[in-house]
């Protein structure tokens, strides 16, 4: 199935879901914008944000709402970011402190606006976390970092409990899907926190149904364990607007499960995989999986 630029295919019956509202759901929202913090569920449009806010969960989204990439399958801004509110850490402590949060995750816009990519304040976060709830769990969605291993190490000094950096796609579709990403040096960030962290979890994701062959995704499943990763999320492509890429085909329930079958015949500890599986979803039963 494939749809022309400027148009958005038809959703499928199993990819239809409601949206629950209720009071837990209007207390994070509420509590968010008071403190003037962000969310990649909103800012992404994530089709699991209302079942994680009313089980109390969220990914914070920090360094602003505004992207310095423009990758043609994300619903998050571009454009020029205002500069790191140094308050920022402690208002998502104090927040996930308030939500009574146990698992926190928390991911970023890129920022190659700065010199080390936003790392100092994942880092000052993930203390911001420690400082603030006793027994927290942190897991981390980080962006590329421009390939710099001293952000990276910057980031693993404050040793989350969990490193994500999702590869996303194929390699034949970065020009196309991230042009201004790399497909190597994506690989190359999770295999030195694997060098650099021994024993430290290691996760990515990827979107099925942007225009990849079974081939292509299992040469990449393929990488991704050769670079020590040993989770892995995959979930369905959503076009977000018209002006985004397009899907190229809507990948059914049953070929989900053929695919996290295969990831863990290759190696992996821990698969999610299905039409709403994002990045953050059942993070926790995730993270207990890489302890087995």
């Amino acid at each position: 199935m494939n749809s022309k630029p400027g148009t958005r295919s038809k959703k499928p019956e199993w990819l239809r879901k409601r949206l629950p509202s209720g009071p837990q759901y209007e207390k994070i929202r509420r509590l968010l914008a008071r403190s003037g913090l962000h969310t990649v569920c909103q800012e992404a449009r994530c089709p699991n944000m209302f079942e994680c806010f009313q089980s109390g969960t969220a990914t914070f989204l920090i360094l602003g709402d505004r992207c310095t990439r423009d990758c043609r399958f994300c619903a998050v801004a571009h454009g020029r970011p205002d500069p790191p509110d140094a308050a920022e850490p402690v208002r998502v402590a104090e927040a996930a402190a308030t939500l009574g949060l146990e698992y926190v995750v928390v991911t970023s816009v890129t920022r190659d606006d700065l010199a080390d990519g936003g790392a100092s304040a994942f880092k000052d976060t993930i203390y911001a976390l420690r400082e603030q709830i006793q027994q927290v769990y942190v897991e981390v969605l980080i962006p590329d970092f421009r390939g710099s291993t001293d952000a990276l190490e910057e980031v693993l000094l404050a040793e989350p409990n969990v490193l994500n950096h999702n590869i996303e796609t194929v390699p034949r579709l970065y020009p196309s899907v991230r042009p201004a990403a790399l497909y190597k040096r994506s690989l190359e960030v999770l295999s030195t926190a694997r060098d650099r962290a021994p024993g430290l979890p290691v996760k990515s994701g990827m979107m099925l149904g942007l225009g990849e062959s079974e081939k292509e995704l299992e040469e990449t499943f393929y990488d991704l364990a050769a670079a020590g990763c040993s989770l892995l999320t995959l979930g369905q492509y959503l076009q977000p607007t018209p002006h985004h890429a397009p899907v190229a085909r809507f990948i059914p329930p049953e070929e989900f499960q053929f695919w996290k079958e295969r990831a863990i015949e290759i190696g992996f500890k821990g698969v999610a995989s299905g039409p709403f599986v994002r990045s953050s979803y059942h993070v926790r039963e995730m993270y207990e999986k890489s302890l087995l």
